[in-house]
């Protein structure tokens, strides 16, 4: 049965599963629009999320906002989640016994928002959903399939923050979900259409501008048939 976010948010209660609890101030549960067509999963929450109780609200939060206006989304379009809920002490990298506890309660979330398209930011995330251990700077811009997901992973904005010479990637990845976004909409319209006994073939040569655009930038890689879930064994570095 599909569980809604507020009772997998009761599920998981003052989680006491790691040994995080010690150390967080609160619980980083997520926020967004429960019916969002995108879902963007982080890697964990940092001091200022931990404060706020929300993901992506200090530096790199304001610039994901600023990478959601190039995409032609904004927060209140998506869904925001981490791999972790709780901060791990002076931002450390997740650790595998982490992830194991609390990403039974992130599946949950997809499956209850059931997005078209999940972004991964970072390599922690890109490495769970796709279940792989190659380093994010070899997945980065490329979209690929888990189950019945577009996947697109992305540099995480705080990489940018301190490697300027990510932030162009970023922008150009960002830009590249925009088009992702209008395909998925248009395909979900002709779908729409048919179930409806309206729709009319289109030849190849008519297909939007976008499409063929999205394909020449961003060639699928082979899909991955089984849902997002399981973290990487072998955590590959950038």
């Amino acid at each position: 049965m599909v569980k809604t976010l507020e009772q997998i948010r009761a599920q998981l209660g003052d989680c006491r599963r790691c040994e995080l609890c010690e150390t967080r101030t609160t619980i980083v549960f997520g926020v967004g629009n429960p019916h969002a067509q995108v879902m963007l999963i982080g890697e964990a929450p940092g001091r200022q999320e931990d404060l706020g109780a929300e993901p992506f609200i200090g530096a790199a939060g304001k610039l994901l906002n600023s990478m959601l206006d190039l995409a032609g989304l904004s927060r209140p379009d998506v869904y925001i989640a981490n791999i972790l809920k709780c901060r791990p002490p002076h931002n450390a990298d997740p650790l595998p016994h982490q992830i194991e506890a609390c990403t039974p309660f992130l599946r949950e979330q997809v499956r209850s928002i059931s997005p078209l398209i999940l972004v991964a930011l970072g390599r922690f995330a890109s490495q769970f959903i796709l279940k792989t251990d190659t380093g994010i700077s070899h997945l980065r811009g490329k979209i690929q399939i888990a189950g019945r997901f577009s996947v697109l992973p992305i540099f995480h904005p705080a990489a940018a923050i301190y490697d300027k010479t990510k932030l162009k990637l970023l922008e150009n990845d960002f830009r590249l979900l925009g088009r992702l976004v209008t395909q998925r909409r248009q395909e979900l319209a002709k779908r729409a259409q048919h179930q409806a006994g309206q729709t009319q073939e289109v030849p190849a040569t008519q297909r939007g501008a976008s499409q063929q655009q999205l394909e020449q930038d961003a060639p699928r890689q082979q899909p991955n048939q089984t849902e997002p879930g399981q973290p990487a064994t072998d955590q590959a570095k950038q």
